[in-house]
């Protein structure tokens, strides 16, 4: 009994010390560039402002990659020209968006966007979860051009990882958009 008092007490005293807790996970800290724009200084039957810390990559059939270099990411610009198939243009794009719902948590209702001025009217949605793409848009004339960009990452999608590089990119995205012109 008088062994069994001991281990007791021993395991009593041993056991009386500061708790141990398991580090908490790192978090990447990433340092944005200020926000500044300039013209799309490409030929193409659209223009419109990109951000002065992307690279452009011209592509074929005016297509266009705005590449982020430092966020190892993406903005993939498609051009079709409206040949009488422009139910069929905004239909395709609203099922790419939607592709991503196997993945997404989330898809959120749209953003529209109208400048009658200059004949620019779209929508913007944004994809939340582990998805390849987290924000599309596409614009059009409703006559003669149609536009869709949809962000990228070169990496396996983490949301909780990017999203501040995803809420970043989204206000160049809508940049483009506002900031969209056709020839």
């Amino acid at each position: 009994m008088r062994k069994f008092l001991l281990l007791i007490s021993a395991m009593l005293l041993i056991s009386c010390g500061e708790e141990t807790l398991p580090k908490p996970k790192g978090y990447l800290s990433l340092e944005y560039p200020e926000l500044g724009y300039n013209k799309l200084n490409v030929s193409r039957p659209y223009r419109f402002d990109v951000a002065k810390n992307t690279t452009i990559k011209s592509l074929p059939k005016n297509w266009l990659k705005v590449q982020y270099p430092k966020l190892k990411a993406s903005v993939d610009i498609t051009y079709r020209p409206i040949n009488n198939n422009l139910r069929e243009l905004l239909v395709e794009s609203e099922k790419l968006v939607f592709e991503h719902a196997i993945k997404a948590d989330q898809i959120s209702a749209p953003i529209e966007y109208q400048n009658p001025e200059k004949k620019v009217y779209g929508s913007l949605y944004q994809i939340i979860g582990n998805a390849a793409s987290q924000v599309q848009f596409h614009a059009t004339d409703s006559s003669k051009h149609f536009l869709k960009g949809s962000l990228f990452f070169y990496t396996k999608p983490n949301y909780d990882s990017i999203l501040p590089a995803v809420e970043y990119i989204k206000k160049d995205m809508i940049q483009m958009m506002e900031t969209l012109e056709w020839e």
